[in-house]
């Protein structure tokens, strides 16, 4: 169908620029989904053989991690390799995060704190920032190659109430963004694969994802020099924690809405 056959309420979300082609476009964005991430699987296949010579068991601990105790035993095994094969434990780390965050996978979680038990905080805070807005933009890029017809099809209208929001914040967008970073108001997938189509641009999405996931990645990478002494992803977060990332939501916020009153009273 052509872009005037689309549901009226679609049209307000998908600008007349990103026609959707029906069948044959989802199977042929599919076909290209799965050839970019087989792509992307054996680049990780690459980076894994080039590391250190591993004992079967250890080989068996190098996994996405699901839970605490794989994050537990995944630190083990790095720890134990990290500064005699510094380089190669990094970039197996910053290509996993990489990875599981453009094609959202979960278990980044799991890499944000297993960073503050490896890394220098400094390091490990701008590692897991540059990791998600990266991550984030890759996933971005591919739902604006491959990931419109999905939008269309499943996620019209949820996507069409935050394009409102968006249109009403449009001055403000980083700020926008990072409240969304913070808070869990929107699921991040869903931030990333509909932000191309209603016309977030690149660039602010990935500064605004940068600076957004600060606030939590500090909670996690804190969390994660104590790391074992964790059973479980939510013993991370505590309330002095959630009440520090409140504080920091609204902080990113309040300039959007002071200048909103300040224009109304100039009026």
């Amino acid at each position: 169908p052509e872009v005037d056959d689309l549901p009226e309420g679609l049209l307000t979300v998908v600008p007349h620029t990103l026609p959707y082609s029906g069948g044959g476009s989802a199977r042929m964005s599919l076909l290209i989904l799965v050839s970019i991430f087989a792509c992307s699987a054996s680049v990780m296949y690459l980076v894994y053989r080039n590391f250190p010579e591993l004992s079967e068991d250890e080989r068996e601990k190098i996994k996405v991690p699901k839970d605490m105790d794989d994050a537990k035993a995944l630190g083990t095994v790095l720890s134990k390799y990290k500064d005699t094969y510094y380089s190669q434990v990094l970039i197996a780390y910053f290509a996993t995060y990489i990875f599981l965050q453009t094609f959202a996978i979960p278990g980044s979680i799991f890499l944000s704190i297993l960073s503050g038990y490896l890394y220098p905080f400094p390091l490990a805070l701008f590692l897991v920032c540059l990791c998600s807005g990266l991550g984030a933009s890759f996933c971005y890029m591919l739902s604006y190659l491959v990931g419109r017809p999905v939008v269309y099809k499943y996620l019209t209208e949820r996507a069409q109430k935050w394009s409102q929001q968006v249109d009403k914040h449009r001055e403000h967008l980083i700020n926008y963004i990072i409240f969304l970073r913070i808070t869990p108001f929107l699921p991040n997938w869903f931030i990333n694969i509909t932000s191309p189509v209603i016309n977030v641009p690149l660039g602010v999405f990935f500064l605004g994802t940068f600076l957004g996931v600060a606030p939590p990645s500090f909670v996690a990478i804190n969390a994660g020099t104590t790391l074992y002494k964790l059973t479980t992803a939510g013993e991370a977060v505590s309330w002095y924690s959630l009440v520090v990332l409140a504080v920091l939501a609204v902080l990113s916020i309040l300039p959007v809405c002071f200048q909103k009153k300040l224009q109304q009273k100039l009026e």
